[in-house]
């Protein structure tokens, strides 16, 4: 892996030896002035309290230096990332908006256009990747399955839901792996982690608000299945039949029509009772949440023993997942030479493969920019930029998919945003505990060790060694 991508900056606040006496907070006057002579005390003693002023109103000034210049760099590196990521979805909903059956198909090409960028970043020396070895593979092998089960209930998620509803159900993801963490990791959750799953919960709730509330109605109508009654429709809990001013008929009809070659003769939404829609998204929602869980889960265990980096992880992924989905794709989806003409007409046909292509990109994009931004900032800024980006990321459906703004809507979005800034917090004060706890076991350690060691020498005559003196001379 690249030094430049993922080492430190190495730009250190070093300084000179003078620069570091300047930077230094000076001892008290009232503790130096008994060791100096009469003069110097008086001088330290009247003059001390401006010489520190000036010292710190440049030390300020400093500081405020260097603090414009890390966020004005920073700020490329996370737009960088949210542009990415945004990219990524929003592209991948354009293709499959459409009644698309050729998923795995369009996995394939991006996994290619993946390896084939990281092959030639390798090749012009902008990144370090180890070679490819056998029994990595072998070994890497389960967890390059699960990815591609990742992204393909992800996939088939995102062509039945709306971008905010799929954004707003992602979450739920963290809490699967957060219970996961505590099973296998005996990891702790604390308060506020806990009142963030809730409003992620919740969130989803109101996200699916809308859609429950469709099936509850879908379910209390049912059509004419004689022709004495086709002008009007069955309410069962009322009894009798009523007019056909049916509020919901419009967007029967368009689901019905969209579903008409495979309904063989009666509407899909119609026969289920309405639970189709639930049949569709929410089902494939929950298998990405599980297997996205799973996966990085199994992963945790198994990169530390293989000892791999983001840019090895990316290209076992990707150069793996090849011929998993080939198999798969012949399996499960028709290549036969109708069904392309179908899903990539003549109209569409340039712009879908230049999509797919581009997606390709942006998740090597991705990869890159997520490096880029832990380096240019931190990972505590990383995770608020990831809980941020949920925001740009849900509005995209309603800027270029033109999806309904209504009050759930923006309640869900809003209560989802919430959620991650609340866990992002919650993780980042969790890390800074055990940072605190990291250093005061050190301490401890160091004081232990400082009170052994003067035990040792306990009776003992203290020698000093005068600083500067020749080397072995005590006094």
């Amino acid at each position: 892996m690249s030094r430049s991508f993922f080492a430190p900056s190495g730009v250190e606040s070093s300084s000179s030896s003078s620069g570091g006496d300047r930077g230094a907070s000076p001892p008290s006057d009232s503790s130096r002035a008994p060791f100096l002579s009469n003069k110097e005390a008086a001088t330290t003693l009247n003059l001390g309290n401006d010489a520190a002023a000036t010292g710190a109103n440049g030390i300020s000034s400093d500081r405020q230096d260097k603090s414009a210049l890390a966020t004005a760099g920073a700020l490329p590196p996370i737009l960088a990332y949210c542009t990415a990521s945004i990219l990524m979805t929003v592209i991948n909903k354009y293709v499959l908006s459409t009644r698309f059956t050729l998923n795995m198909f369009v996995l394939l090409i991006q996994s290619l256009v993946g390896v084939i960028l990281v092959r030639a970043a390798k090749s012009t020396g902008a990144i370090q990747l180890r070679d490819f070895i056998s029994k990595d593979a072998k070994n890497w092998f389960p967890i390059s399955c699960l990815l591609v089960l990742v992204i393909w209930t992800g996939s088939k998620a995102l062509q039945f839901l709306s971008i905010p509803v799929y954004t707003i159900f992602k979450n739920l993801t963290i809490i699967l792996i957060a219970y996961g963490e505590v099973f296998l990791f005996n990891a702790r959750l604390t308060r506020i982690i806990l009142l963030s799953f809730g409003l992620m919960v919740l969130s989803s709730i109101i996200a699916a608000s809308a859609d429950i509330a469709r099936v509850l109605d879908l379910a209390d109508l049912r059509m004419p299945h004689n022709a004495d009654s086709l002008d009007a429709v069955s309410r069962l809990s009322a009894g009798h039949e009523v007019g056909t001013s049916d509020p919901l008929a419009g967007i029967k009809a368009s689901v019905n029509a969209l579903d008409a070659p495979d309904s063989e003769g009666e509407g899909v939404l119609e026969a289920m009772g309405g639970w189709h829609i639930f049949n569709s998204g929410y089902v494939w929602m929950a298998l990405n949440c599980t297997v996205s869980a799973a996966y990085v889960l199994f992963m945790r265990k198994r990169i530390k023993s293989f000892g791999f980096k983001d840019w090895d992880t990316m290209y076992y992924n990707n150069l793996l997942s090849v011929p998993v989905l080939i198999v798969m794709s012949l399996f499960v989806e028709d290549w036969s030479v109708a069904n392309f003409e179908k899903n990539f007409p003549s109209d569409r046909r340039t712009s879908l493969m230049t999509a797919i292509v581009f997606s390709g990109a942006c998740a090597v994009f991705i990869s890159y920019t997520t490096a880029w931004c832990i380096r240019a900032t931190s990972s505590t800024t990383y995770s608020m930029v990831g809980a941020l980006n949920k925001l740009p990321l849900a509005l995209s459906g309603m800027v270029f998919f033109n999806d309904p703004v209504t009050t759930g809507s923006t309640t869900a979005i809003g209560t989802g945003f919430l959620a991650g800034l609340v866990y992002a917090y919650g993780k980042n004060q969790q890390a800074e505990a055990g940072r605190l706890a990291s250093a005061n076991g050190a301490a401890n350690h160091g004081a232990s060790s400082s009170l052994e060691e003067r035990d040792e020498f306990k009776g003992s005559l203290p020698m000093h060694q005068r600083e500067g003196g020749a080397k072995g001379r005590v006094e």
